[in-house]
């Protein structure tokens, strides 16, 4: 692989190896026990374990099994959660605190088996993690969270004097044993294989837009075939089938991630993490010629809150390269991860719903092992058996302790719809250069224009079909970015993730009413 100065914005490190295997569309209607609306972590591991015990599974996905954010995932398996036990603790008691780490630990081992009984070659292999301070933070802050950890059930965590990096002194770390790694593609294809193997059935370029639980429960795609179901799981990074039950409860943010060379032997297989507020992730990969890849996460912001992209990798490599001996950074890109306000997924029933109906969402930077999770706890809400962790994913659940972080989200979403009486960004089209969008003000509405590289200009409404909000440019990703709820859409308004499930509409398109 060669070095490259400034590396292409939107093939991760996962996605550059992997051509997705031939699933077919979706050509006519169907039945099936259960029908799951995404192929990646979670959705393919809940039909997985549906499968196994016997049911008929259907997954439809818009794209291809791993094309959304489980193939820009960084791929850490950790029981260590990113909110810190002893603020989970504050929000959730020691005994909810204590659940979220064993349920964490039950995903790891239950990858690992799937891994061992499928045969899957995806490098799955246990490691330490070192949670370290970020500069100037003190000690106690460390000792605090290893107190709470270990009342969560870690009694073989501990303080070291220094996480295991040759070329940085971290300071004290706690080391966490039994953390774990892999290749997520490589692991999403086998199962993808072993669910087929056992009947059950994927669907690629089948977008769903119309979703029915109940008794003649269904989900309905654009090109307008149904799959009948005994159950429905939204399994779609965020819901796609309701406007608000979910999206008052967490918020969408962009990750950043670079990943390059590290002489080989030079850094310790681990997984490693800092406190600073956006935190640091990193660890290593194999690469196919025998050389290490390091991975390294970062720079967090709300989707469609931010235009500092290029700055924020130059923080983030900045970042790597005063601790780790990074040769180049050969990748980079950013994932979308949804912030629960109270630092827990959602998983199980879908509020205000029928009971046939489940969600996933809520990943809180831990997507492998949350949807992992989903997988097991789905399986047996389905199943009708009881799950102890059932009450702590509870997508219904209200979070007193979190009230603070739920008005604050909610007035941060609030105040974007001031956008709507605020100037454009530039004052005609002929200010966008090739390959560039901006927001242009024409009257009373918000255009969204693009500029593409040939230098045809493409006029969209600028609001976004879910709730509104006006839209923003991402420069790196190429993308239109809901500052809202965190849907995005591409340079021609082709809806990329949700919660929207239409495109942006022509700019001189009536504005449809909002469905309650």
């Amino acid at each position: 692989m060669d070095s490259m100065k400034n590396p292409g914005p939107s093939s991760s490190l996962w996605m550059a190896k992997h051509a997705p295997p031939p699933f077919p569309s979706l050509d006519e209607d169907t039945s099936a026990d259960v029908c799951i609306i995404g192929a990646g972590i979670a959705g393919l591991t809940t039909a997985y374990l549906l499968a196994r015990e016997g049911k008929r599974v259907v997954v439809l996905d818009a794209a291809d099994p791993g094309a959304g954010q489980t193939g820009r995932t960084t791929a850490h398996l950790a029981s260590v959660l990113d909110d810190r036990f002893h603020e989970l603790e504050k929000l959730h008691g020691e005994k909810g605190a204590r659940l979220a780490a064993e349920s964490h630990m039950a995903a790891i081992n239950r990858i690992e088996a799937i891994v061992r009984e499928e045969r899957i070659a995806c490098g799955f292999e246990r490691v330490t993690g070192y949670l370290f301070a970020g500069p100037g933070q003190p000690r106690e802050e460390l000792e605090k969270e290893l107190a709470a950890a270990r009342r969560a059930g870690f009694a073989d965590a501990a303080m070291v004097s220094r996480a295991p990096l040759g070329t940085f002194d971290t300071g004290p770390a706690i080391a966490f044993p039994a953390q774990a790694q892999f290749h997520p593609l490589d692991y999403l294809m086998t199962l993808a294989k072993a669910i087929a193997t056992r009947g059950g059935r994927i669907f690629c370029r089948a977008r769903a837009e119309e979703f029915e639980g109940g008794r003649s429960a269904h989900v309905k795609t654009t090109d307008g075939r149904t799959v009948s179901a005994g159950a429905i799981v939204i399994a779609t990074n965020t819901p796609i089938n309701d406007r608000f039950a979910i999206h008052t409860k967490q918020a969408a943010y962009r990750s950043y991630v670079i990943a390059g060379r590290v002489p080989r032997g030079s850094v310790s297989r681990a997984l490693y993490w800092d406190t600073e507020d956006p935190y640091h992730y990193a660890r290593l990969q194999p690469a196919e010629d025998g050389e290490e890849m390091l991975i390294v996460g970062g720079e967090d912001h709300k989707t469609g809150q931010a235009t500092d992209f290029e700055a924020r990798y130059a923080r983030l490599e900045a970042w790597t390269r005063e601790r780790f001996p990074l040769t180049d950074v050969a990748y980079r890109w950013s994932g979308q991860v949804l912030e629960p306000i109270d630092g827990l997924a959602f998983i199980g029933r879908n509020p205000l719903d029928e009971d046939n109906v489940y969600v996933v969402t809520g990943d809180s930077g831990q997507g492998m092992t949350h949807g992992t999770i989903a997988g097991i706890l789905i399986t047996d809400l389905i199943a009708g058996r009881s799950n102890p962790w059932t009450e702590i994913y509870d997508p219904s659940r209200k979070t007193l302790r979190a009230a603070g972080e739920f008005a604050r989200e909610n007035l941060n979403v609030a105040a974007w719809y001031t956008e709507w009486v605020t100037g454009g960004e530039v004052s005609s089209e002929e200010d966008i250069p090739p390959g560039k969008g901006a927001i242009l003000r024409r009257g009373f509405s918000k255009v969204a224009v693009y500029r593409d590289p040939e230098g045809q200009v493409h006029t969209l409404s600028a609001a976004c079909p879910h709730l509104g909000c006006i839209v923003h440019w991402n420069a790196v990703e190429a993308s239109w970015d809901c500052p809202c709820h965190g849907s995005r859409f591409d340079p021609l308004g082709r809806v990329l993730c949700g919660p929207a499930i239409s495109n942006l509409r022509p700019a001189d398109a009536p504005r449809p009413a909002v469905a309650k």
